[in-house]
C-alpha cells in the first residue's frame, strides 16, 4: 500500500499503485477522519492500520458509488467499526441492497462493472448538497446512476470517484485510455458522465482525487481536456 499525504487534510492509499491502482482517502475531521470508500476485499486491517498510524479514528464511512473496487471492504470495516457512520446516495444504496434495476427516467443502458450486494445497511442515504464531515456531497451520476463526488471547501480538494481517472492519463469516465481502460469501459452513461464532470469543474477544485491514479494539483487546465475528450466521444457515439 502506497500513502501519499495532500495538504493538511488529505491522506491517500492506494493499492497496486503499478498494476490496478485502487484508492481510498482519509480526509482529517476534529472528531477523526471520514474515510472515503473501501476498495477491494481483504484491506480493512491496512485501511484501520493506516488511520491509527494517523493519530484518529475512521468516524464515518462515505462512498462515491457502489462498484466492487469501492465498496469491497464495507463489510469488514462496518464489522470492526459497528458504530461508525455508513453512508451513500440514496441512488446506488439499491445496488448494496442487491437492486439493480434502472429507473424509468434514467438512460435505459446497461449497466457496467460488478456491484456486489452488501451486508451493511447504510446509515444516512444521500442528496446532493448534503454534509458529510467538512465535505460537501456533489451528484456525479455517469459511471454509475448514483455516484457522488465530495468537495471540501477548506482546502478545495475534490473526491470524485470515478468520475475522472487520472491513471494512465487524465479521463471523463467513458472514455477509455488504452494505458488503463478499465475505468472507462466500466461506465454506464457517457453523455452524463460528461455532464456531471463539467459540473465537477465548475467548483475550481484546486486538487483532484480520483479513484483511480495519482491526485492532481491545480487541475482545471487538465479537466478541461478530457472534458472535451468526453464531448467529442459522445456526440461520435
Amino acid at each position: 500500500m502506497r500513502v501519499t499525504t495532500a495538504g493538511a487534510n488529505l491522506i491517500q492509499l492506494t493499492w497496486f499503485p503499478r498494476v490496478f491502482p485502487v484508492s481510498v482517502y482519509l480526509v482529517r475531521e476534529d472528531d477523526g477522519f471520514t474515510l472515503v470508500d473501501t476498495a477491494i476485499p481483504g484491506v480493512a486491517r491496512s485501511i484501520l492500520g493506516a488511520a491509527k498510524d494517523h493519530g484518529a479514528p475512521i468516524r464515518r464511512i462515505a462512498l462515491t458509488h457502489a462498484h466492487s473496487d469501492h465498496v469491497g471492504s464495507l463489510d469488514a470495516l462496518r464489522a470492526a467499526l459497528p458504530e461508525t457512520e455508513v453512508v451513500i446516495s440514496a441512488r446506488d444504496a439499491r445496488f448494496l441492497r442487491g437492486d439493480k434495476s434502472l429507473d424509468p427516467g434514467e438512460p435505459q443502458t446497461k449497466l457496467k462493472g460488478g456491484f456486489p450486494r452488501r451486508m451493511t445497511t447504510p446509515t444516512t442515504e444521500l442528496g446532493d448538497g448534503d454534509a458529510v464531515g467538512s465535505l460537501r456531497v456533489v451528484a456525479a451520476p455517469g459511471h454509475t446512476p448514483g455516484q457522488v463526488a465530495f468537495f471540501d471547501d477548506r482546502d478545495g480538494s475534490l473526491i470524485v470517484g470515478d468520475a475522472f481517472q487520472t491513471q494512465g492519463g487524465i479521463a471523463v469516465a467513458g472514455v477509455v485510455r488504452p494505458l488503463f481502460p478499465i475505468p472507462g469501459l466500466l461506465c454506464w452513461h457517457l453523455p452524463t458522465a460528461v455532464e456531471s464532470a463539467e459540473r465537477l469543474r465548475a467548483l475550481e477544485p484546486r486538487r483532484l482525487a480520483v479513484g483511480h491514479g495519482p491526485m492532481l494539483e491545480e487541475p482545471g487546465t487538465k479537466m478541461d481536456e478530457a472534458i472535451a475528450a468526453g464531448k467529442t466521444k459522445a456526440q461520435a457515439a
